[in-house]
């Protein structure tokens, strides 16, 4: 939507409210709800502010000591939440509302907050760019769907909740048609939103789909996803169900991806691409930037599995990956070669369905950048079941080895930054920690009367 567009809408009372939001580091959208007129009089040119707290928050908002960016000692002030007007659109999954995404700014310097994720993400794209490239992306979001309302199952301690299926229904039609009333409402909705939807599927465990959107510049897919996740939980929310986009959200069915598909571009021809009368399809730019991905995944694996809960979904032969292998259309290796011509691509199986979309795409292109720029080789590729591959590197299998990993390394410094990885690592520290003292419902069955 264009401003005109917008004042138009608000001068003939079609939109009365808009929504201004930014992700936190959990990449949960925040913000603030204003009444259009005074957005287009104050908030598009001046833009609003928010309590920094918010970057340092726990899952109960309640405020983490420890930070360097914000803590009781600074006061918690004030940063500035400046409008991408490229952003604005409408919310197509209600009614009278348009939505627009914000960018963090330090409310006294007015640069990018460094440890807010779309900056992060920023600042990787400008160091692609500096390089001659700019990446193509999209984001392959799975969800379970629930008939229990977000109130009924919080009632219910999240459990006993009523699958909108009850089989397994990987492509199929009949049992898709069943939960028409969302999927399909939710592709209109985003539609409606200027995100365009490619189709939706049944997908591998009870109650799961897939919802597939057009790919973008990593920047607009990253803001897409958000903006997907956002709309289709108060969609869940207007229509009393629910969507969960946990990794795990049932340890007996497999997990919730997030396939991030990405590819660089040197203006209108595909990097990737290797020369026509070679014999190789792949390009020296492809194999390198291949190369650095993996060479970093295990370092950086808390921006594609942030949370305790990512971790349960890797296992073998539950198509969540398990090795850091690569391999062309081969959905048992972490990163599966698909395409040919223009749209051939990296596409990254480790991500889970609670990745932060800028986190994961920021650490993608880090890792690849500094793979073309120290001509890293990807290992050879595999052939065969990567799960059955004894010698083949696993990913890290808890957030403890993961955080610890990340925290450590001079790699993931020098990628991204000591501020950064001193921010994530406290953050994913205290998220470990509350884990840790939980007493779980496992704990309960397993010791309550036979311990």
């Amino acid at each position: 939507m264009q401003l005109d567009q917008l004042r138009q809408e608000v001068s003939d009372g079609t939109i009365e409210s808009v929504v201004v939001g930014f992700t936190d580091h959990y990449g949960r959208t925040m913000g603030k709800r204003f009444d259009a007129d005074f957005f287009l009089e104050s908030a598009v040119e001046d833009g609003t502010h928010a309590c920094d707290y918010l970057l340092t928050v726990d899952m109960e908002m309640e405020p983490v000591e420890g930070f360097a960016y914000s803590n009781w000692s600074t006061g918690y002030g004030d940063f500035h939440l400046v409008p991408d007007m490229t952003t604005l659109r409408r919310a197509g999954w209600t009614t009278g509302t348009a939505f627009v995404l914000c960018d963090v700014m330090d409310n006294l310097t007015h640069k990018p907050v460094a440890v807010a994720p779309r900056s992060i993400l920023r600042h990787q794209l400008d160091q692609l760019a500096e390089a001659g490239f700019t990446a193509a992306a999209a984001s392959e979001l799975e969800f379970f769907l629930f008939r229990d309302s977000y109130r009924d199952a919080h009632g219910k301690g999240y459990r006993d909740l009523e699958a909108a299926g009850w089989y397994v229904e990987d492509y199929h039609l009949l049992q898709a048609s069943r939960v028409e009333d969302y999927v399909g409402a939710a592709r209109r909705s985003l539609r409606d939103s200027e995100i365009p939807v490619e189709n939706s599927k049944g997908e591998a465990a009870i109650g799961q789909h897939e919802l597939n959107v057009r790919y973008a510049d990593a920047l607009t897919m990253a803001d897409r996803h958000v903006v997907m996740k956002q709309g289709m939980k108060e969609l869940a929310d207007a229509q009393g169900v629910s969507v969960t986009f946990m990794a795990k959200p049932d340890a007996a069915q497999p997990g919730s991806s997030c396939h991030i598909h990405l590819s660089l571009w040197d203006g209108d021809q595909n990097a990737f691409v290797g020369d026509p009368d070679s014999s190789d399809p792949h390009s020296d730019v492809f194999r390198w930037f291949l190369g650095g991905w993996m060479h970093h995944a295990a370092d950086l694996m808390v921006c594609y599995a942030p949370t305790i809960n990512s971790y349960k979904r890797y296992q073998s032969q539950s198509w969540a990956p398990t090795r850091i292998a690569w391999s062309t259309d081969n959905r048992t290796a972490g990163f599966r070669i698909v395409g040919t011509g223009g749209g051939l691509r990296i596409e990254n199986r480790i991500p889970g369905a609670d990745v932060n979309p800028y986190l994961a795409y920021a650490a993608a292109i880090a890792s690849g950048l500094d793979g073309i720029r120290n001509q890293i080789e990807p290992p050879a590729e595999f052939s065969g079941d990567v799960y059955a591959a004894d010698d083949v590197a696993t990913v890290p299998s808890t957030l403890h080895e993961a955080q610890a990993r990340f925290a450590a390394s001079a790699d993931a410094r020098r990628l991204l930054g000591d501020d950064v990885v001193d921010h994530y690592s406290h953050h994913l520290a205290q998220e470990i920690a509350a884990a840790d003292a939980a007493v779980t419902d496992w704990e309960m069955r397993r010791y309550f009367e036979r311990i």
